[in-house]
């Protein structure tokens, strides 16, 4: 679905024209076209790679959709993958932005994502004195953007970090606890493989040697991979703290267990020794001492009494009850 289509020159706003025009306003001196689509079909797939050019490569890979964070070179134009990340009722959800960028173009593709881009243009177009840069600056714009929004995510997984760690200590150790902890897990993996290669790929824009088409802007890309790392080991921090913390409501629940067996052995041990002396005195031997005794039924109870409250003070005393 079309979005969004249209030229600038010189780092001001021409006017939104029809993607039949593009190639009109391509050839203008100091010109370029900015495409915004969302879920593309492959038919304005097809449209776009006959209009700009574009490599079948990659055109062939956002068709297919669901890459890993890259960043490729068909000669002079680049294919940006970038997986946008937002968090709905808790769950997180991976979205992907496809980003082709010459110098006549750029052409933005986002799949599996709500968010749309509009604050962007509104920047890009705000800032002339940028976007006389050309199309990289708008790349620039583009991965700032989805970069500055992991940033929440973040904030949110920290929280719910510390909520679950609070319940640990709070209470007594629970399977959902854990459960709690592997599902955490399992999204700040899935969080980690949205940013770790494109930290990676970034890397290539600001230093080494870089692509002709963003020569000129790689201090704003070394911003951008400056917010990934940051990023990048918190989110190794929150992996490390969930792993301690996995630990942690195992040994909590080993020592709940634990307790659970020291009272069932303290009360065995209690009965066990009621057990023995009931078990003495109730043999059916004819000559035992105080077998006709009126106070050895009384006695042997005290006893019993007696013993069993000594033995149940010194397993309180000692914390097994």
């Amino acid at each position: 679905m079309l979005i969004s289509c249209v030229a600038y020159q010189d780092g001001k706003k021409l006017a939104d024209i029809p993607v039949a025009d593009i190639s009109e306003f391509i050839v203008l001196p100091d010109a370029f076209v900015w495409v915004a689509l969302k879920d593309a079909a492959q038919a304005e797939l097809a449209e776009m790679q006959d209009e700009f050019g574009l490599h079948e490569l990659a055109v062939e890979d956002a068709r297919v959709g669901h890459q890993r964070p890259k960043i490729e070179e068909y000669g002079d134009s680049l294919f940006v993958v970038l997986h946008a990340v937002e968090l709905i009722d808790g769950e997180l959800h991976i979205g992907e932005v496809d980003v082709f960028v010459g110098a006549t173009y750029v052409l933005s593709n986002r799949t599996r994502y709500r968010q749309g881009f509009g604050d962007v243009r509104v920047r890009c177009e705000r800032e002339t004195h940028h976007l006389k840069q050309g199309t990289a600056f708008i790349l620039y714009a583009l991965m700032d953007e989805i970069v500055d929004r992991y940033f929440p995510v973040v904030d949110a997984l920290e929280a719910a970090l510390w909520k679950i760690e609070e319940r640990i200590f709070a209470s007594p150790a629970h399977r959902s606890t854990l459960e709690q902890l592997y599902q955490l897990k399992r999204k700040v993996v899935l969080f980690k493989h949205a940013v770790a290669p494109l930290m990676e790929a970034v890397g290539k824009l600001d230093g080494g040697r870089v692509p002709h088409i963003v020569a000129n802007s790689t201090d704003y890309f070394r911003d951008v991979h400056d917010h990934l790392h940051r990023i990048n080991t918190a989110i190794d921090s929150i992996r490390d703290t969930i792993s301690t913390a996995i630990q942690v409501n195992l040994s909590m629940i080993s020592l709940e267990d634990n307790n659970v067996n020291k009272r069932l052995a303290a009360w065995a041990a209690i009965f066990a020794v009621a057990t023995g002396l009931v078990g003495v005195w109730g043999m059916n031997f004819e000559h035992m001492p105080e077998l006709k005794w009126k106070f050895g039924y009384p006695l042997a109870l005290s006893i019993v009494v007696s013993t069993c409250g000594y033995l149940y003070y010194r397993f309180r005393k000692s914390g097994w009850l």
